[in-house]
């Protein structure tokens, strides 16, 4: 079907990653079905809607949270959330034998031309489609949390996955304000977890070796390169540090060296004594601020910086 007639989408998996799709599906103005099979699922996403929508209308206009609230809906079943469907977000947890049985829940109630799209993090479309009867409709959608607020999605074919399936996602997604990535080749981790990974691995042999402090090590990122790659990736900020020679000229004078610290980056194991070395470094660093009110104060910061590169993007 022609993305231009998604009017209605079906959410899968309505916990913190399900719910915070739904709030941004229903800010696009579209109709939002859900199932979960949590008896609070429906109290939980309705609170969660709420909550998201002063950071969304901050972020770009949208409709008044009541009329929001009654195009959003919860169902007894898979099959029966998403037979309306014309898109399929899926959240459920990260285990294949569920995330199969439910993909054949979902396959049951829905039209045979509609999308579906998973929010796994780390398991392979290929496998997930394994057992379904149309395959070629499935792909991974993977946002970054919270996905109503930051833009990046990972797109990802398996080895079934149509070509035209992947065009639908990708202008989907990018209809409603994401940045949407193709993911050409299945790898664990897709692409952003897997730089993510790198990164920490070294800001945690850091640490272990007493190099600087967890605190320490975490601002060497968020007041120096962390700030830049807010507005650009690694490869263009290299570039731009090569000043009039750009990458070829950073490569050539400044690629030994990068190659020589590769050569010595850490490969540490998060044993007992690392966890313990990180938990405490943590709560040296964060005093006694709760997780919610730390996951507040970087959403509030997020929304004024994604309005302060919105001229960029």
């Amino acid at each position: 079907m022609s993305v231009s007639e998604i009017r209605t989408v079906a959410v899968v998996g309505t916990g913190t990653i399900g719910a915070s799709w739904a709030s941004l599906f229903l800010a696009k103005g579209l109709t939002v079905r859900c199932y979960d099979p949590s008896p609070d699922a429906e109290k939980h996403s309705r609170a969660f809607v709420e909550r998201a929508w002063s950071a969304l209308a901050q972020l770009a206009p949208v409709p008044p949270l009541d009329h929001a609230q009654a195009r959003l809906s919860h169902h007894p079943s898979v099959e029966t959330a998403v037979d309306a469907a014309d898109f399929v977000q899926e959240n459920t947890p990260e285990l294949l034998d569920l995330k199969r049985k439910v993909l054949t829940e979902i396959e049951a109630g829905l039209r045979p031309d509609v999308v579906i799209a998973s929010s796994t993090s780390g398991l392979m479309p290929s496998t997930m489609q394994e057992t379904m009867a149309r395959p070629e409709r499935f792909l991974v959608g993977h946002p970054f949390n919270p996905p109503h607020l930051l833009p990046l999605v990972e797109v990802v074919g398996g080895r079934h996955t149509s070509a035209q399936c992947v065009t639908t996602a990708m202008e989907f997604y990018g209809l409603l304000g994401k940045r949407a990535i193709h993911i050409r080749k299945e790898i664990n981790g897709h692409v952003a977890n897997r730089l993510q990974a790198a990164l920490w691995r070294e800001a945690v042999f850091l640490a272990a070796e007493n190099v600087a402090s967890v605190a320490d090590i975490d601002a060497a990122v968020a007041s120096g390169p962390g700030l830049r790659w807010a507005l650009m990736g690694p490869h263009l900020t290299l570039h731009l540090a090569g000043g009039e020679g750009g990458i070829e000229h950073f490569v050539d004078h400044l690629g030994p060296a990068f190659t020589a610290w590769w050569a010595e980056l850490g490969t540490p194991t998060l044993d007992p004594s690392t966890r313990d070395l990180l938990v405490a470094g943590i709560s040296q660093g964060v005093g006694s601020q709760s997780v919610a009110q730390l996951a507040e104060d970087r959403d509030k910061a997020l929304i004024k910086l994604l309005r302060a590169i919105k001229p960029l993007s």
